[in-house]
């Protein structure tokens, strides 16, 4: 019994691309336009930071990005991904619950703890691909 077309899981080079889309759109958004950035995410003091982190976070998008066109989704960048997703959820969870973020994080934490679900998934043994393969 296989899965129907529509139900077929995602490819690690789809969500390294999904992933990477977001992490582009969400780093470059502070560096282009810190007035809808604040007026969404709330005002910072050192928007320096928000900058920072957006150029750390674009960065990690690119690189999905790239290794998704290029067919070289491993272990290495799957990692990352996952990684930093995880990373991101947290913080987000953490200073969000604290007040010292606002509560719109949560919505981020969410995106970041579904594509943590998915690296997860499709961790050899986990996809109902034969003998558990992932192509990398």
């Amino acid at each position: 019994m296989g899965l129907k077309p529509s139900m077929q899981p995602i490819r690690p080079e789809q969500l390294a691309l999904l992933q990477g889309g977001y992490f582009l759109f969400t780093g470059i958004w502070p560096l282009v336009s810190r007035r809808t950035f604040e007026a969404v995410t709330g005002p910072k003091k050192d928007f320096w930071l928000a900058q920072t982190v957006g150029v750390l976070v674009a960065s990690v998008g690119g690189t999905l990005v790239l290794a998704s066109k290029r067919g070289r989704v491993g272990q290495e960048a799957s990692w990352l991904a996952a990684s930093s997703a995880a990373g991101l959820a947290a913080i987000d969870i953490l200073y969000a619950a604290r007040g010292r973020i606002s509560k719109v994080y949560l919505a981020d934490a969410a995106i970041e703890a579904t594509l943590v679900s998915a690296w997860i998934g499709l961790r050899p043994g986990n996809q109902g691909l034969p003998n558990g393969s992932v192509k990398a």
